[in-house]
């Protein structure tokens, strides 16, 4: 892992941490982040301090990855994904005055290993999106997602489990049961 700075008119790349063969594309904003090994971060994404992603995974374009999310690896972020991680949020506290990182509780979020999350998604905080499971487009998680399960809609409901088998060159192979 080495650090990466770069301030350019096509990359605002400000102390993170990356390792091998990481591919960033133009127009990202990513500051005091973690990428892992083998990742791909899409145009116009943007990835806040603290967040981290892990090895092998697929960022595309337009996604928004907040403070105090965990992509774990071979994950697949679609087009324009957005995590959100706080409950509660206002511009301003009660007396008018503008709010800071004290005014409010930062949730965390964890997406699993090899999670598919589909173009539009919105995902809320505090939740936990199971291995392998995979987020309709379009849909808004608002509750855990278990390992194996297909969820879907506004919020996302239950669709069905996915049997993972290995086919002979060792890949997964998912039959949806």
């Amino acid at each position: 892992m080495k650090k990466l700075n770069m301030d350019t008119p096509k990359r605002s790349i400000r102390n993170i941490t990356v390792g091998e063969r990481v591919k960033i594309y133009d127009f990202v904003n990513l500051y005091d982040c973690t990428i892992g090994s083998g990742s791909k971060i899409g145009t116009f994404v943007e990835i806040q301090k603290a967040a981290v992603i892990g090895k092998n995974c697929k960022i595309s374009s337009h996604s928004f990855i907040c403070e105090g999310v965990h992509i774990g690896d071979g994950v697949f972020i679609g087009h324009h994904v957005a995590f959100i991680n706080d409950k509660y949020p206002r511009a301003v506290n009660p007396d008018g005055s503008l709010q800071t990182d004290k005014d409010w509780k930062m949730q965390r979020t964890i997406v699993h290993d090899r999670a598919a999350i589909g173009t539009g998604a919105i995902i809320l905080c505090g939740i936990s999106i199971g291995e392998n499971a995979l987020i309709g487009a379009g849909s808004v998680v608002t509750k855990d997602v278990p390992p194996n399960t297909i969820v879907a809609g506004n919020p996302a409901k239950f669709i069905r489990k996915i049997n993972e088998k290995i086919n002979i060159n060792g890949h997964f192979k998912n039959s949806i049961s």
